[in-house]
C-alpha cells in the first residue's frame, strides 16, 4: 500500500513537472514572438522616415540657398520654340537689311556706324548680311548709332491704316531668355512713340544701354512685382503703378518676386 503510494506521489510530481514545463515552453514563445513582433514595429518606424525621405528631398529642392521657395520657369513647348526659331530668322533677315539700308542712306561705313553705336565693324557685318541675330541691347545701340527709333530696326508698313495681330508680332528676348519685349501696336504708326508688353521672369533683371538724348520711358506694371532702377535711385512698384523716367541714360527693370511680372512700356523720342 505504501508503494503504491509512493508511485502514485511520484507520478503526480512527474505531471505537475510535466505542467510547469509546458508553462514555460509557452511563455518562452510569447516572449519570443512579443520580442519578434517588438522588432517589426520598431522596424516600420524606422523605415517610415526612409519612405517620406524623397518627399522631403523634393521640398528641400524646392528652396533655394535662402530657404525660400525656387520660382517656377514656364517651359515653351515644342512648337513654340520651333516659331521662335522662324521668327528669328525673319528678325535677322529684315534687321539686316534695314540696317544696310539706313547705313547707306546717311553715307555711313562700317566702322563710322561701330564709332557711333558702339558695336564693332564685325558685328555689324554679321548682322547684315544675316549670319547673326542681334540681341536686345545691341539692336538699341545700333539704332542709337543710326539716330533712329528702335521699332524703324524691326521694319514695317507705314500705311495710314496698320493692324499687328498679337500671333504676327515679333517677341525679342534677352540672351538668358528671362526678358521678352514684345510690340503692342504696328511699326511705324508714330515715329515718336512705340509701345512695348515686358514679361520679365521671377527674380531677374535686364540692364538696358542709355536710348537717344532726350527719350523718356513710361512704365505700367499690369501684374507681379518691378523695381526700376535710373538715375541712381530705385523705385518700388506693383500691379497698377506707373513710372516715367529719363530713359537716355542706363537704367535697369527687374523683378524681385516669385512670379512673372507684365508691364506695358511706353518709349517717347524726343523731336529735336
Amino acid at each position: 500500500m505504501r508503494l503504491w503510494l509512493g508511485l502514485e506521489s511520484a507520478s503526480v510530481k512527474t505531471a505537475k513537472s510535466r505542467s510547469r514545463s509546458k508553462q514555460t515552453d509557452t511563455r518562452t514563445k510569447a516572449l519570443a514572438e512579443a520580442k519578434v513582433l517588438r522588432a517589426a514595429l520598431e522596424s516600420e518606424k524606422v523605415d517610415e522616415p526612409v519612405r517620406k525621405a524623397p518627399a522631403a528631398n523634393k521640398q528641400r529642392q524646392a528652396l533655394d540657398e535662402t530657404g525660400k521657395p525656387r520660382p517656377t520657369v514656364r517651359k515653351r513647348s515644342t512648337s513654340s520654340a520651333t516659331g521662335d526659331l522662324i521668327g528669328a530668322a525673319d528678325l535677322a533677315r529684315r534687321v539686316g537689311q534695314r540696317l544696310r539700308d539706313e547705313r547707306v542712306a546717311r553715307n555711313l561705313s562700317l566702322d563710322d556706324l561701330s564709332r557711333s553705336s558702339g558695336v564693332s565693324r564685325a558685328a555689324l557685318s554679321q548682322i547684315e548680311t544675316c549670319k547673326s541675330s542681334p540681341s536686345i541691347s545691341v539692336m538699341w545701340k545700333i539704332a542709337v548709332g543710326l539716330g533712329i527709333p528702335f521699332a524703324e530696326l524691326l521694319g514695317g508698313d507705314s500705311n495710314e491704316c496698320s493692324v499687328l495681330r498679337r500671333s504676327d508680332a515679333q517677341v525679342l528676348r534677352s540672351p538668358d531668355g528671362r526678358f521678352e519685349s514684345r510690340p503692342v501696336v504696328p511699326a511705324g504708326t508714330t515715329p515718336w512713340v512705340e509701345v512695348y508688353e515686358l514679361r520679365i521672369t521671377a527674380r531677374s533683371e535686364n540692364r538696358s544701354e542709355p536710348h537717344a538724348a532726350g527719350t523718356r520711358e513710361v512704365l505700367l506694371v499690369l501684374s507681379g512685382t518691378m523695381n526700376i532702377e535710373v538715375g541712381g535711385k530705385s523705385f518700388d512698384l506693383e500691379a497698377g503703378d506707373s513710372i516715367g523716367f529719363r530713359a537716355d541714360q542706363p537704367h535697369t527693370y527687374r523683378n524681385t518676386g516669385l512670379s512673372e511680372a507684365r508691364a506695358h512700356n511706353v518709349i517717347i523720342y524726343s523731336r529735336n
